[in-house]
């Protein structure tokens, strides 16, 4: 599939996309992105994406909020132009050149899709490993909970677990307190129960742990957000990851550490399921 890339409103091949040296997003790290999946062609609650980006925009203080019907118009040439069923959709967007003689002064707005990069099967029949992030996130950093450029620390964390063999990292509070994985969020299950830190952790407000409230809601099961530790973690009957690209993961070692039967848990295949039906209804079967 060839790469396409939606700039300012302009389609155009992956390989012609340019960006100004000046932007914001180059020479500051000031941008928002939102990563999505789409199947069958349509992007699974786009509109949830868009309403999250343009609410840390807010939250952030930009002096100009992101036409949200602009981005999803991008959105959708990107996926029409490549032709693309099952795809990794990115949206990206700066406060734009930092110039004062920017020929195209505002935002800068980057939508681009590529084929689904799907994680393997072992993941989600065997499980994976988890590691603990000597890295903290704190209430009083203002980009927490927003999924912003400024992704370094992030992904730095993220290579050091993979040179060690784990699948993701987990970042805690100052105070010990489990807030969620370098690119995800993070469920427990204890005796039949969900539970997850609560978005004031700070955790990112993920589209797909939302969406796991809500079905857990639709199964009756009890679901909970509350503090949390990596004893919590350790001592949990399943623990399992989410993010729009992995959907669930269950997760079966915290280092050399088994949890649970160190197999992926009944209530996470069962949410996994419900999930996948989900997608199925409002994204076509």
């Amino acid at each position: 599939m060839r790469q396409w890339v939606c700039l300012n409103g302009t389609l155009l091949p992956a390989e012609e996309a340019k960006v100004s040296v000046f932007d914001s997003g180059f020479m500051q790290g000031i941008g928002l992105f939102e990563t999505m999946r789409a199947y069958n062609g349509k992007v699974f609650r786009l509109q949830r994406h868009l309403d999250r980006l343009a609410n840390s925009a807010r939250a952030l203080a930009w002096t100009t909020i992101p036409d949200l019907d602009e981005a999803a118009d991008n959105i959708q040439q990107v996926l029409t132009a490549a032709g693309a069923t099952d795809a990794r959709v990115r949206l990206t967007v700066t406060t734009g050149s930092l110039h004062p003689a920017a020929d195209a002064p505002g935002l800068t707005i980057v939508a681009m899709a590529s084929p689904g990069e799907k994680y393997p099967d072992e993941c989600y029949t065997n499980g994976v490993t988890v590691l603990a992030s000597e890295c903290r996130q704190s209430r009083q950093d203002p980009t927490a909970g927003h999924k912003t450029t400024s992704y370094f620390p992030r992904l730095a964390s993220l290579r050091q677990a993979h040179t060690q063999g784990a699948f993701e990292v987990l970042w805690l509070t100052p105070e010990g307190q489990l807030a969620e994985g370098a690119i995800s969020n993070v469920f427990l299950v204890r005796n039949d129960r969900l539970f997850t830190p609560p978005l004031d952790t700070p955790v990112l407000p993920g589209i797909t742990r939302a969406t796991v409230l809500e079905l857990a809601a639709a199964l009756g099961v009890p679901a909970q957000e509350t503090a949390l530790t990596l004893d919590d973690v350790q001592g949990a009957d399943e623990v399992f990851l989410t993010n729009c690209m992995m959907e669930l993961v269950p997760v079966v070692r915290l280092g050399r550490e088994r949890i649970g039967s160190e197999k992926p848990g009944d209530l996470t295949r069962a949410l996994g399921i419900a999930y996948g039906h989900l997608i199925d209804q409002e994204c076509g079967g």
